[in-house]
């Protein structure tokens, strides 16, 4: 299934304060969901905020807010963010296509969001560079299993290009930027 900005849905999971620097490559995840982010915004493709438990974990990290801003905000105690009732009645609303994943952890929280929303019909992408765990193996195995679960594995630019689909894009050269 290809991505179409129209049909498409992101969510931005657990990107927080106390996660986010006990991740392996912290820094680099941060930098490709801040240009996935951007170039969502600049693709006009709605993107939604999670965080698991805020009160103990802190909030969205600063550096993803200002693109984040205006963004749906959903706060949540369950791993899988489709257990969030006011999230799950906004994806019914909206009844995307597909729906793109990006955060962390990759094996905890990623994967139950992905492998729910797959189970309830949606077609979902994990956007793998814009995500981590602690730990290699943990985000290896991740993976492993939400490809044998039927989500399909992208990277920031290959989501940002096929989603202009072309180089006549009026988007185009925004997007190319990003990504340079």
């Amino acid at each position: 299934m290809r991505l179409f900005p129209d049909s498409t849905l992101a969510y931005a999971i657990d990107y927080q304060e106390k996660l986010l620097p006990v991740m392996r490559e912290a820094d680099r995840i941060l930098a490709r969901a801040r240009i996935l982010t951007e170039g969502l915004n600049i693709l006009q493709v709605p993107v939604a905020v999670t965080r698991q438990y805020p009160k103990g974990l802190g909030d969205t990290v600063a550096d993803l807010r200002p693109v984040l801003e205006g963004a749906p905000v959903y706060d949540k105690r369950s791993y899988s963010i489709y257990d969030a009732d006011d999230l799950r009645q906004d994806l019914k609303d909206r009844a995307p296509k597909t729906i793109l994943l990006y955060g962390i952890e990759t094996h905890i929280c990623v994967a139950q969001s992905a492998i729910d929303m797959t189970a309830a019909g949606y077609q979902v992408f994990l956007v793998v560079d814009a995500c981590s765990s602690r730990y290699e193996l943990d985000h290896k195995i991740g993976l492993k299993r939400m490809m044998h679960e039927g989500i399909g594995l992208t990277t920031v630019e290959a989501v940002l290009f096929e989603l202009c689909r072309t180089s006549e894009h009026p988007d185009f050269k925004a997007i190319s930027k990003l990504i340079k």
